[in-house]
């Protein structure tokens, strides 16, 4: 474990390792539905592009009224903690995301950059092939950026080991669905977060290790069980709150958690199209899931298969397609008797006024509860 989260707190230093020895070229990503797949296919490392906070003279004057997730990105491109990204690349998501994107390549326009287009109706009839059109797009500019178009070959090496990764991630995530898990939620979201910003191939390794280990623990004294639903993290910051309260994250319904490793691309004839449809397919964010509205029953299906007790929302302030769903997953929750807590964060955490509602939520629940091991309700 300590590798990952060590990985994850020094990427940069990992990234300008990985180039050193390798050669390669490193992609900027913004959001999850950026098919990693066709670039790591072409040779190029893509790394997830995290908010980190920092000193900031810039973002008010360039992006006044963007969430500060997205301020910190392009501040980073600015103070040069990016300064091994050969590119940068966005896709159709959030307003805020495609700004960052669109105000670095101003501010760094030496950056080779591209946009591929994700549909937003994932579920429209003619959806996957345009999703498939803008792969092939994708994989003929990468052959011009980088001299080589990824072949069906390397395509399905790249299917292999993005695949490998989510089923050993999910298996991870199973390791939380009882009672007694050997595994926190901070170190389940730091390796999550980890796997973003490295190569897969080493991160698979670094999984087996992981979860051999894990495996083998002794079970964690029982506690809480929560869910956290709402805007992407790019920290563990929240859940290490709720361990310090004596309760656990134990599953989440997150763009960069369970919609990050959630379902598989499926092997077919056509490559592209394969990889595409695994992006129109997996789990749908807040932005994402506009017509038939699965999101609700899906944190349902989480509340009940992973034994939560009850639910962290936290929203990014500005982050509009959240604000804009959530009142649904309040009614959810409403209408099933879960006791929830919602409240607004950027990418810092004010210690005690987040841990007082999270430590009232914990009073809530913990009266009506039965099944924690050595205390009386």
């Amino acid at each position: 474990m300590n590798k990952l989260q060590d990985i994850l707190e020094h990427r940069h230093e990992y990234a300008r390792d990985w180039k050193k020895r390798t050669g390669g070229r490193i992609l900027g990503f913004y959001d999850v539905y950026f098919p990693e797949e066709v670039a790591y296919a072409a040779g190029v490392l893509p790394v997830r592009i995290l908010a980190k906070h920092s000193e900031d003279f810039l973002t008010d004057r360039l992006m006044y009224g963007n969430c500060y997730c997205t301020r910190d990105m392009l501040n980073q491109f600015a103070r040069g903690d990016y300064d091994y990204a050969d590119g940068i690349v966005s896709v159709e998501s959030c307003q805020w995301h495609y700004n960052a994107f669109d105000t670095t390549l101003i501010e760094k326009p030496e950056l080779w950059s591209h946009y591929v287009f994700t549909p937003d109706y994932t579920d429209a009839r003619t959806s996957k092939n345009v999703m498939r059109s803008e792969l092939d797009l994708f994989r003929r500019k990468l052959g011009e950026w980088t001299g080589k178009e990824p072949g069906d070959e390397d395509l399905d090496r790249a299917i292999d080991v993005y695949n490998r990764n989510r089923q050993l991630l999910r298996r991870l995530y199973e390791l939380r669905k009882f009672d007694g898990t050997p595994i926190s939620g901070s170190e389940a979201m730091d390796t999550v977060l980890a796997c973003q910003v490295m190569d897969k191939a080493e991160a698979n390794e670094l999984l087996e290790e992981l979860l051999e280990e894990t495996e083998s623990r002794p079970p964690r004294e029982d506690c809480v069980r929560l869910m956290l639903i709402g805007s992407e993290t790019y920290d563990a910051a929240l859940e290490r709150i709720v361990e310090s309260l004596g309760a656990n994250v134990v599953i989440d319904d997150l763009d960069n958690g369970t919609g990050y490793i959630m379902r598989d691309v499926t092997p077919q004839r056509d490559r592209l199209m394969a990889i595409g449809m695994r992006y129109l397919l997996k789990p749908h964010s807040a932005l994402k899931d506009n017509v038939w509205r699965r999101r609700p029953q899906r944190i349902w299906e989480f509340i009940e298969d992973w034994q939560a007790d009850g639910v962290i929302i936290a929203k990014q302030i500005y982050c509009h397609p959240h604000g804009s769903d959530m009142y649904m997953v309040w009614n959810l929750l409403r209408e099933r008797n879960v006791a929830f807590h919602t409240f607004e964060r950027d990418t810092t955490l004010p210690y005690e006024e987040t841990a007082l509602g999270i430590e009232a939520l914990i009073n809530i629940i913990k009266p009506g509860m039965t099944r924690l091991r050595g205390q009386e309700v």
